[in-house]
């Protein structure tokens, strides 16, 4: 009895990672995650965007909740865990408050500093989400995981410094941030990391199916983005400008969302760092393929960086 018990345990242990390295396949390879800027740059009009950013964050909120119900009828007949009742719920709005509360950050630090910072700065996130999950989680990370993470960090880095040029481009990159931007950036990382490990320490706590939770979520985060778009002061139609590309990027970004809660369920944020530094390989090789631009030498630092941060965490024991 010995042996096929620990038989079975190995085989599922070895159908448990090979489940996680396609899910990491396809979340990255496939382009998911990575897609999300050069669709969006598919979609300008005269180099601008032509539908709003509100309206589009609102179909992508109802996508993932109209999604994750069709995944929860689908399983109907299985037990739910738990007896559901609103307790479980509520402490979802918490997650799309903090989540709506970063999206905004966003758009106002753009006053206090250029873009190409922006995309520099904001890979703090990695290093707050770390700190939080070691510290709210109580998740040990040894030396050699932080080193690994702040491999990530320095990847992140590195490519948004110049990853890819145009033929256009300066050869040099001048960073603009005001103090005020600065400060703006630290509560954008202290948020971003918050909710992410606050969201995955809800999914993991609650004895209920993930689709269940989704649809708490992403009810949630529909009805707060709604009361934004009513608020907004932004004039025409909600679906103005709207192309087959812009629906593209709603089911991609809708499709992320849910990839990144089966992450923070069965996984951690960690995985869910290291997928999102690895989409900008696909990112940047869309990137090449659809508007001819080049790869830097700093490029091939990112991904070195990247390949030695998945080495140092996963593949040392």
């Amino acid at each position: 009895m010995g042996m096929f018990g620990n038989a079975a345990g190995s085989a599922n242990r070895l159908l448990q990672r090979g489940l996680w390295a396609l899910m990491l396949l396809l979340s990255v390879a496939v382009p998911i995650y990575g897609s999300h800027a050069p669709l969006l740059t598919l979609c300008k009009v005269d180099g601008a965007i032509p539908f709003s950013s509100t309206s589009m964050v609102v179909l992508v909120e109802l996508t993932k909740l109209m999604l994750s119900l069709l995944f929860l009828l689908a399983r109907a007949r299985e037990p739910l865990g738990a007896a559901v009742s609103w307790r479980h719920a509520v402490p979802f709005a918490l997650s799309a408050l903090l989540y709506a509360a970063n999206n905004n950050l966003v758009v106002h630090m753009q006053l206090f500093m250029d873009p190409s910072t922006f995309q520099v700065l904001s890979n703090l996130k990695i290093v707050s989400t770390a700190l939080l999950y070691s510290l709210l989680l109580r998740r040990r990370l040894g030396p050699r995981r932080w080193l690994a993470l702040l491999l990530l960090l320095a990847a992140g880095v590195t490519y948004s410094c110049g990853g890819l040029r145009g033929p256009s481009d300066p050869s040099g990159m001048h960073l603009h941030v005001t103090p005020v931007g600065l400060l703006l950036l630290s509560v954008y990382c202290l948020i971003s990391g918050l909710s992410a490990v606050y969201t995955e320490a809800l999914l993991k706590t609650q004895a209920l199916p993930l689709s269940l939770q989704n649809i708490f979520l992403y009810f949630f985060g529909v009805l707060r983005n709604l009361m934004g778009s009513l608020w907004s002061t932004t004039e025409g139609r909600f679906l103005e400008g709207f192309s087959l590309w812009v629906l593209l990027v709603v089911l991609s970004q809708a499709l992320n969302g849910l990839i990144m809660s089966v992450v923070m369920k069965h996984s951690s944020n960690i995985t869910r760092l290291f997928i999102i530094s690895c989409s900008i390989l696909v990112n940047a090789l869309l990137s090449v393929a659809l508007f001819n631009l080049q790869l830097t030498l700093l490029f091939f630092v990112a991904v070195a960086c990247i390949g030695l941060a998945v080495h140092l965490y996963y593949g040392v024991t």
